[in-house]
């Protein structure tokens, strides 16, 4: 494998992200299962055969480092592009120019290409007229044109482990000190911007360089003050209208459902740093005390209303703890299924079932003349010592049909609720399990 500092530019005043881009995908830190040896990316560019490809993910974790370093390994000129500056005109000539040489056309926000421009590449990819690098960080399958998508290899890039981003820094560093710079920096330190910076190479590699240059002469030490002065702005990759959005909520859920306490925190802490809006959140609790704990525990529920009025009252900071509490409530719950599951099998019933005729002694009997109708024969429950009596409310319709109890013991409510009618009707209620 090349030495990546052999091949990184010695002169000029390069970033130090550009100086260490990778030439070939052998240099390139992180994506292993895309730029490992017989990967179908690497055996494309073997067989030179690359065609569409799409490479999907956050910013910052090497898409065009990737297409650069295809460019190169393919012998082709590369000619980026980025969908809010270049238009179908550049477009077209870049194809005409394919056609005499050969290229590698790399479009940058490719999920921003309108319509006509969506087309235009579209024909190049059909034609073969050039291979096509498209980079995005929107879900392919939900923001690029479905006939583009069909025609394109996707490979989603994941962010970088902290021990890639470590080695990221301390590349950097090196070359920084090849460069003339004398640098003091801990372990500690090294792991604080890898870890800090969000999985994002890029931001990792500028904040260092921001660290080290512009110092009169002499070793620069890197201290903590000035890393929190570096990372004064969030380092989370947290766009609303990106899958990172939409993957931590669910994590989120996930965790608080799976009754971890840890790791709900964990991805509550994210959004709440990411700004999330706290009422969102209050709104997604509320919703999950009942989804999720429901009647294993029917506080939970009231825990999450009380959140939701008091992040209208009092807002960030302060409204970070009780998202907390109600997380926690949550996450910490016994839990039931049975009123999401229940309801869920009752709303599909009356959708796609002839609707049940109500039976006569359950319908209004408050107005002259019902009786006379028919409306008679209904047992008032609290007459009876037991509060209930034997009747029917849904002609033929089975224990069990909608209401399953999720009840593991009987210290939830649910659990106390099934033995309570047990003795009261003599009947055991459907479960879910056993």
């Amino acid at each position: 494998m090349t030495d990546l500092f052999d091949k990184a530019p010695r002169e000029g005043r390069q970033p130090l992200a550009a100086a260490l881009r990778p030439e070939t995908l052998d240099d390139i830190i992180g994506q292993r299962d895309i730029v490992a040896p017989g990967s179908i990316l690497q055996r494309r560019i073997r067989a030179r055969a690359l065609g569409s490809i799409i490479l999907y993910g956050p910013p910052g974790i090497g898409k065009t480092t990737i297409a650069r370093a295809i460019g190169n390994m393919l012998g082709k000129e590369f000619r980026p592009l980025h969908a809010t500056r270049d238009g179908v005109k550049e477009l077209r000539k870049i194809a005409d120019e394919a056609r005499i040489k050969p290229l590698l056309i790399f479009v940058d926000e490719v999920h921003r290409f309108s319509s006509t421009q969506a087309d235009d590449l579209l024909s190049i990819c059909e034609e073969g007229t050039a291979d096509f690098v498209g980079a995005t960080t929107g879900n392919p399958y939900h923001a690029l044109p479905p006939a583009l998508v069909s025609r394109s290899t996707i490979l989603k890039l994941e962010p970088m482990s902290i021990e890639e981003m470590c080695l990221v820094v301390r590349r950097g560093i090196e070359h920084l000190q090849r460069s003339g710079h004398e640098i003091e920096i801990s372990d500690d330190h090294v792991r604080l911007i890898a870890g800090r910076s969000g999985g994002d190479a890029r931001r990792a590699l500028t904040t260092l360089e921001s660290l080290v240059l512009g110092h009169a002469g002499g070793q620069v030490t890197i201290t903590e003050a000035m890393l929190e002065e570096a990372y004064a702005a969030a380092p989370v990759n947290h766009d609303r209208q990106s899958d990172a959005h939409y993957d931590t909520i669910s994590a989120w859920i996930k965790a608080m459902r799976g009754s971890d306490p840890d790791a709900a925190l964990h991805y509550l802490a994210h959004l709440i740093h990411a700004g999330e809006d706290p009422r969102f959140l209050a709104r997604r609790l509320m919703i999950h005390a009942s989804e999720d704990v429901g009647l294993a525990d029917n506080t939970a529920l009231q825990t999450a209303v009380a959140a939701a009025t008091a992040v209208e009252k009092i807002g960030y900071p302060e409204a970070q703890i009780v998202l907390a509490h109600a997380c926690l409530h949550i996450a910490r719950a016994p839990k039931s299924n049975s009123v999401c599951r229940g309801i869920s099998a009752a709303m599909a019933a009356v959708q796609s079932q002839p609707q049940v005729v109500i039976p006569k002694h359950l319908r209004d009997a408050h107005y002259k003349g019902a009786e006379a109708l028919g409306h008679v024969g209904y047992k008032f429950p609290h007459n009876d010592p037991r509060g209930w009596v034997e009747q029917e409310y849904v002609p033929g319709l089975q224990r069990g049909t909608f209401y399953q109890s999720d009840a593991r013991s009987g210290a939830t409510f649910e659990g106390r609720a099934d033995e309570f009618w047990k003795q009261v009707t003599g009947k055991v209620q459907t479960k879910t399990f056993g």
